[in-house]
């Protein structure tokens, strides 16, 4: 009887365990957003946030990944101070730094997408190096050279040069990390 009165409402279509998933690896994000220091010649921050992003498209599928990287970035466009360095507000979406944030739930969603079945290192590590790292960079450049009104020079030396080597070592940790999760998760 009480079915009749029941409201029917659609499957969210996510489980609890990808629900699971996906908070953990928001929750990352946000906690190595704060592990951050500033360069004194570019508005870019090193932050151990590009970790968790990576980690994130390694650990979850495509469709997961991109959803939780934008409620990352949602959560801290609303004013959550959860940004590197934590801060929050629609002011760092709209800087020079703007490109990384929108280009991060796409890297997120191409990095989850080639990563493959088998979670080994060589495949994870060519993943983030080959994929995840110059994608970033390419939405950081352009907002740098827009927002900045620099040349395409000055925007490689503010928004890539300085961070390369760094981001190369973090996508390296990022796929261990991957590893190691995946084969915990899969037990």
């Amino acid at each position: 009887m009480l079915r009749e009165n029941a409201i029917d409402l659609p499957k969210a279509g996510f489980s609890v365990q990808d629900m699971t998933r996906m908070a953990i690896c928001l929750a990352f994000c946000c906690v190595t957003a704060f592990i951050t220091f500033p360069l004194p010649f570019t508005p870019g921050l090193v932050t151990a946030l590009t970790i968790g992003i990576s980690l994130t498209a390694l650990v979850l599928p495509p469709k997961l990944a991109f959803i939780t990287i934008a409620a990352y970035l949602f959560l801290g466009a609303v004013g959550l101070p959860i940004y590197p360095g934590g801060v929050g507000g629609l002011g760092r979406l709209m800087g020079p730094t703007a490109g990384f944030y929108f280009g991060w739930p796409i890297v997120c969603f191409l990095q989850s997408y080639f990563k493959g079945q088998e979670a080994t290192f060589l495949r994870y590590a060519l993943v983030t190096v080959l994929i995840g790292v110059p994608l970033t960079y390419v939405g950081g450049l352009i907002s740098m050279m827009v927002v900045l009104k620099v040349g395409f020079y000055e925007g490689l030396m503010l928004a890539v040069v300085p961070f390369l080597f760094g981001d190369v070592l973090k996508a390296l940790l990022a796929a261990w990390l991957g590893v190691k999760v995946n084969q915990i998760i899969k037990r």
